[in-house]
């Protein structure tokens, strides 16, 4: 798809049988350097940079700004010309390339040697009588001038593959909106979509309507007849954004939209008893709550039937699913454009939902829990604000100690959240074992530093500062900026987000509260009740590991439950190869993660991110 989605934008294509990319960047920008025609590389690699020259820019990817080199930006960051960087890998190698170098010669020692002597070849020349090279040096640099000769022609882009070499034939042609809004739509590329200002396509739906009734035209109407609608019988679609509560309802001939701005008469509308249909219905309902009112008769949701029949759809809007069941979206209508296309969505919509045999869940669970979230939205959860204070300053005098401990073991100050400066001290000063070295400097992550706790007391040090400084930037400060005037915190619920149908909280997240730590566990005292008010935590027990162990027969699992024991510690008991008696806390949590995290899909990688294991360890209890 790539390929058809760059030519669909107008751009040419250039691929040969038995060359790398690489390859062809070369021979094109030496071509232009050749014609006098400026040239701009956008690439992620520096292996491209040998390639700039007078003519020849590199806008090189990263994971925070680009960067623009030119030779002079090069000559500044590298201190040698670009053609030398070949030189360069030929002594420090490049493991993702494949390119040994001189084995014992790292990046340093081998920017120090190109700085001085500009190529390998003249490095080489010097060598026998060069004073400056000691002797440790001299004998891994005679031990692998081979390596050092053929990592070099390996490093080195080729500019000569048999490509047209006419740059005419490499000019942008005019975009075809049509195809590339087909191409874009067929994947639910959306979000690129909206950055091309690109309106989906009906012409190339995921989901073909063509059983799909006639589509009737639409109308503005500019003086509704509320009362009309209050007291009907036929469904009328509302959407409500910006103060302005949008309706659409059908007649024989036309779908009518129009516009209600009078607040009292959309309150009306909304409170009245006749069937209503929306897509979102969570804000309107917290709108009403905020004036002691509520939604009537309201008898279906788009975006949760659109969340039923797909849950695995990144963001719901009308106009995308509306493109994905290949109805029409009125875009010449403006505003009115969402309201004028849902009542055919939400008769689609309800048609899957119904033909999925979904129709009672909808209506008797996910409809109803809108409102239920809504109303735990408007209530908020009260938070001892005081005491997050409280607990804040504390933990900052503990970063400040631990903060002060890492500069003693270190001999002087730097960053210790700075992957790069951490791995210069650890590494580099401290001379401990390195772990694998990243284009940006040595890897400093936690599965890195847990190999590392026994090798230096700074390495545990360092490890409880970045559980602090995260515990104190994410939780602690996170949830005082969401405490609201009335004392609680509003966050939002997600009825559709989650692939599994579990709910999620953001704005903040509310269900990441720690709890594996101490420390953690100390911050769930400070959601509390109000006066006169007591917290009541009423929770299934482990229904969903029932569930699977009626589904799957599994009789291990349903002795368990049969005789009343903990799954979680028989699992922990499984994993660590203990009596369940001696099962602590922490083992218990982990075999916790393990069970729920294989049920909905983890991988080993988050899983260790989970229980703080390395990833070896995690696929070992997944496995087990």
């Amino acid at each position: 798809y790539t390929k058809e989605i760059l030519t669909a934008m107008g751009y040419p294509v250039v691929t040969c049988a038995g060359w790398e990319a690489d390859d062809i960047l070369g021979t094109l920008s030496a071509a232009c350097a050749a014609q006098n025609t400026d040239c701009f590389l956008l690439t992620g690699d520096r292996d491209n940079l040998q390639l700039i020259g007078a003519h020849v820019t590199v806008r090189l990817c990263t994971n925070k700004e680009p960067i623009l080199y030119t030779e002079e930006k090069f000559r500044e960051d590298y201190g040698f010309a670009p053609i030398n960087l070949i030189d360069l890998k030929a002594l420090m190698g490049d493991s993702s390339d494949n390119i040994s170098g001189v084995a014992g010669i790292g990046e340093k020692s081998a920017m120090a040697l190109i700085q001085k002597y500009g190529t390998v070849e003249a490095l080489y020349a010097a060598l026998p009588t060069a004073e400056d090279i000691k002797p440790a040096a001299r004998k891994k640099l005679e031990a692998g001038q081979e390596a050092a000769r053929e990592s070099k022609w390996l490093a080195t882009i080729v500019t000569d593959a048999p490509v047209s070499l006419n740059l005419a034939d490499y000019a942008k042609k005019e975009q075809d909106t049509a195809q590339l809004s087909a191409l874009l739509t067929e994947l639910e590329l959306y979000k690129l979509m909206e950055r091309l200002h690109i309106q989906p396509s009906a012409a190339a739906p995921t989901r073909q309507a063509a059983d799909a009734e006639p589509q009737k035209p639409v109308q503005t109407v500019t003086q509704p007849d509320l009362d009309a609608l209050c007291a009907g019988k036929e469904p009328v679609d509302f959407l409500y954004h910006d103060r302005i509560l949008y309706l659409a309802y059908e007649t024989a001939d036309a779908v009518n939209v129009c516009r209600v701005t009078d607040h009292a008469q959309a309150v009306r509308f909304l409170t009245s008893e006749c069937p209503k249909r929306t897509f979102d219905a969570k804000p309107v309902y917290r709108l009403c709550m905020e004036r002691n009112e509520t939604i009537r008769n309201l008898t279906l949701d788009a975006a949760i039937c659109a969340y039923l029949l797909n849950p695995s759809t990144p963001e719901y809007t009308v106009a995308r699913l509306c493109a994905g069941e290949g109805l029409p979206y009125p875009d010449d209508l403006g505003d009115l454009a969402e309201i004028a296309a849902l009542p055919a969505l939400c008769k689609k919509l309800e048609a899957d939902v119904t033909e999925q045999g979904m129709e009672p869940l909808m209506r008797d669970i996910e409809l109803p829990l809108v409102e239920v979230l809504a109303d735990m939205e408007h209530t908020g959860v009260r938070i001892d604000a005081a005491g997050v204070e409280q607990f804040g300053e504390m933990l900052k005098g503990r970063i400040d100690e631990l903060e002060a401990l890492v500069y003693e073991k270190a001999g002087h100050a730097f960053n210790i959240l700075s992957p790069k400066q951490l791995g210069a001290v650890l590494f580099e000063e401290l001379g401990l074992p390195a772990g694998k070295k990243t284009k940006t400097g040595w890897s400093t992550n936690a599965e890195v530093l847990e190999g590392l706790r026994t090798k230096h007391p700074i390495v545990d040090l360092v490890l409880q500062y970045r559980q602090l400084t995260k515990l104190h930037s994410t939780y602690v400060e996170g949830l005082l900026k969401a405490v609201a005037p009335d004392g609680r915190i509003h966050t939002c619920y997600r009825q559709t987000e989650t692939r599994t149908g579990r709910i999620s909280s953001t704005e903040p997240n509310l269900q990441n509260i720690p709890v594996r730590t101490e420390l953690g566990r100390e911050m769930r005292k400070f959601f509390i009740a109000a006066e006169g008010h007591t917290l009541l935590d009423a929770d299934y027990s482990q229904i969903e590991l029932r569930l699977v162990a009626h589904l799957t027969g599994d009789e291990n699992m349903q002795r368990t439950f049969a005789e009343n024991r903990d799954i979680h510690r028989t699992t922990a008991a499984q994993v660590f190869n203990m009596p369940e008696e001696m099962v602590t806390k922490e083992m218990r949590s982990a075999a916790k993660a393990v069970n729920f995290g294989i049920l909905y899909g983890i991988g080993a990688f988050s899983l260790s991110k989970d229980i703080g294991v390395t990833v070896a360890k995690a696929d070992l209890y997944i496995k087990d």
